[in-house]
């Protein structure tokens, strides 16, 4: 019988690259380019923050799994007195602590791939976790390890669909390739349930991760070319294909939370 855990990963393995693609690729496609993800001003509300700031109440410590510039985290602020972020690229963690100290907030960062790095990081009122689950194949880990850390809450936010669903046409184009439709949120949230966490779903409309960042046409064409497996000489094209498809419109977000139990706590 195939578990929950086991389609999240099945259907994560659809997404790989054919070899024959990647092996023509000058550069790794599976890029997260800083700029991305650097936090500019206010961050629009979401239930996601509305979640974490009703475990907060008046004040408490975030911890911020795979915090990128710290948008998950820096949100929460005021309310979160003392932020901590784990990611596997010194680059998130500078740009991180950077835009806490903007906000006048305390804060560490700890470099290093979640959960291997869990037992190096402190525990906090309430865990988030942004727009990274897509990016694990052995998800019930990782969850338990979020649960571990929380003394309060944990809040997961991701897509509805794949992060990458909105290159299909790009795929389609360049390559004659169709990209899987599958996992979804909601798979998440079974493999949660699955291995013994009490989550809850919140879905919601959400903007375009395109307009989350400050990127220009340019760099977005740079960064499309290179996770297309395509050579520099392609950017324009890129481009090009980018004018040509619908702007991307709103998509649905998920959030997924759960407050912990003492058998949940590390500490």
């Amino acid at each position: 019988m195939c578990t929950a855990a086991q389609r999240w990963r099945d259907d994560l393995a659809s997404w790989a690259i054919p070899d024959e693609i990647l092996a023509a690729a000058a550069e790794s496609p599976w890029i997260h380019p800083v700029e991305m993800f650097l936090v500019g001003g206010a961050v629009p509300d979401s239930p996601s923050h509305q979640r974490a700031r009703d475990a907060l109440g008046d004040h408490g410590g975030v911890l911020d799994i795979g915090c990128g510039g710290g948008r998950a985290a820096l949100a929460l602020v005021p309310q979160a007195t003392h932020l901590i972020g784990v990611d596997h690229q010194q680059g998130m963690l500078d740009r991180f602590t950077e835009a806490a100290a903007r906000h006048r907030v305390p804060s560490d960062g700890i470099l290093g791939d979640w959960p291997e790095a869990a037992d190096r990081t402190p525990s906090a009122d309430v865990v988030v976790c942004h727009h990274v689950l897509y990016n694990v194949a052995d998800l019930p880990p990782f969850l338990h390890a979020l649960a571990a850390h929380a003394r309060r809450r944990v809040v997961v936010e991701i897509p509805m669909l794949h992060p990458l669903s909105h290159m299909a046409p790009l795929w389609r184009d360049f390559w004659g390739l169709e990209r899987p439709v599958r996992p979804t949120a909601y798979d998440a949230l079974a493999v949660a349930r699955d291995a013994g966490i009490e989550a809850r779903i919140d879905v919601w409309d959400d903007q375009p991760f395109t307009s989350r960042t400050s990127i220009t046409a340019a760099q977005q064409a740079h960064f499309m070319r290179v996770r297309l497996c395509l050579p520099a000489e392609r950017e324009a094209d890129v481009a090009a294909a980018l004018t040509s498809h619908t702007s991307e419109g709103p998509r649905q977000s998920a959030t997924i939370w759960w407050d912990v139990t003492d058998d949940d706590r590390r500490d």
